[in-house]
């Protein structure tokens, strides 16, 4: 996650800097170098910024698009994959271990190359 998209993030989201670092468990040292590129956004803190993102974004009206009716995904491909065993379609990107492209994505980093490209992502968060 680049710099300017976690400040936009922490924008839409309506947060100071200190109230997003308690939000995220981190310091508030941590949110200032997250938002001037002095360091780079761990995975974890990545993941939760864009779950509640999501979530907000969900919460004003935003249609949730299940992932196997837009990828036209076969029976056999939807069984094997997490996001279908736990019903979340719209948060398919939010998931490891879900069946993107055919493939399992082993890493977050691999696995959100895809999601940024990918219309479920863009259609819950079109400017991250």
């Amino acid at each position: 996650m680049r710099s300017s998209e976690f400040s936009s993030v922490r924008a839409t989201l309506g947060k100071t800097q200190n109230e997003l670092a308690q939000l995220l468990g981190t310091s508030l040292k941590a949110v200032q170098s997250f938002e001037q590129g002095w360091r780079k956004v761990p995975v974890h803190v990545e993941r939760q910024l864009l779950f509640l993102l999501a979530h907000r974004l969900s919460s004003s009206g935003k249609s949730k698009q299940n992932c196997w009716n837009a990828r036209n995904c076969s029976k056999e491909t939807r069984q094997g994959c997490p996001a279908w065993e736990y019903r979340l379609g719209h948060l398919c990107w939010f998931i490891n271990g879900t069946l993107c492209h055919g493939q399992v994505q082993r890493t977050w980093q691999k696995k959100m190359i895809l999601c940024r490209k990918c219309e479920i992502f863009r259609s819950i968060m079109p400017f991250v």
